[in-house]
């Protein structure tokens, strides 16, 4: 009986062994994460980009690693960005509102989900912003409508063309109304760009979806998107559960909105510096025809005014 217990003993340990999973903690800091084919070395994918060589699946970045990516590694700068005062409303579900961005600021080292950065491409000042999803899924409250604001303004100060790399499920249910309020102060903030006739290219992200695709995300002079993002404002198991029909295998992905109308163009992270490039040359030339031309109609009204008046 003696050996029969101990047989069962181990046997009790394997299974311990077998059933113990890493903590998500572990997961995070450890030297791999997971894809198509199992387990791959995160070395091994920032070398790529963050994208895998089998699949083609752009990993999830966070704000630096899109700018290293955008501008190149100590080619841009960081800007300073207004942070409200924290839990407004004192929000408090299972945790504390405020322990949550603890967390989140811990996490990142970033204060908000937004960072804002001004660098060059061709030359050309370039004012910048991205969303990182690790922070509270990258929603929206009040300190990321100050961030996407002063981007906004800096652009428009310095005559910068705004590029912006949205990713997150939508405003943050913790400031509620006022993080709902920041889907109109963005589409203002964006709408003053235009009247300044700066050209504002949108990438979508993996995923883009709720009161960001609903608001300043979809402004865009040009949309372009990273291959199979996630685009989209409800849920497709809220739609299909509404429209009481089957979706297709693609819904709402970059490929198919691509198809119906609401993106330009699907670029692959390498190409992105690029493309963006070659697309804001072609647009500030535009702009400046334009302002040419509108300059010498006015001083042709003025001329011909002048001459009647005499």
């Amino acid at each position: 009986m003696n050996w029969i217990k101990r047989v069962l003993h181990i046997g009790e340990k394997i299974k311990k062994v077998l059933k113990k999973r890493p903590t998500k903690e572990e997961i995070e800091n450890s030297d791999w994460t997971s894809c198509c084919k199992g387990p791959v070395l995160k070395k091994e994918l920032e070398e790529n980009l963050w994208v895998c060589d089998s699949c083609g699946k752009h990993h999830r970045i966070s704000c630096r690693q899109r700018f290293d990516i955008f501008f190149g590694k100590n080619n841009y700068e960081i800007l300073e960005t207004p942070i409200p005062k924290d839990d407004p409303l004192r929000f408090e579900d299972s945790r504390k509102y405020t322990d949550r961005l603890k967390e989140a600021r811990k996490k990142t080292n970033q204060d908000c989900a937004v960072m804002i950065a001004r660098g060059k491409i061709n030359e050309i000042n370039i004012t910048a912003g991205a969303i990182n999803f690790d922070f509270i899924g990258g929603s929206i409250a009040s300190a990321e409508g100050e961030a996407i604001i002063t981007g906004v303004q800096h652009a428009i100060d310095n005559n910068n063309p705004f590029v912006f790399f949205p990713c997150g499920g939508g405003q943050r249910m913790h400031e509620s109304p006022i993080a709902l309020a920041q889907m109109t102060r963005t589409t203002l903030a964006i709408n003053e760009l235009k009247k300044n006739n700066l050209p504002y290219i949108i990438c979508f992200t993996d995923p883009t979806a709720g009161g960001i695709t609903a608001s300043f995300a979809m402004l865009g002079d040009i949309a372009i998107a990273e291959p199979n993002t996630l685009i989209a404002f409800a849920g497709r198991r809220v739609i299909q559960a509404t429209v009481k029909e089957e979706l297709p295998e693609n819904f709402q992905r970059a490929e198919y909105v691509q198809e119906c109308g609401f993106v330009d163009l699907i670029v692959e992270r390498k190409d992105l510096q690029e493309k963006i490039g070659s697309l804001l040359s072609i647009l500030l030339k535009q702009n400046s025809d334009i302002n040419n031309k509108l300059s010498d109609e006015t001083s042709e009204t003025n001329f011909e005014t002048s001459a009647k008046a005499s």
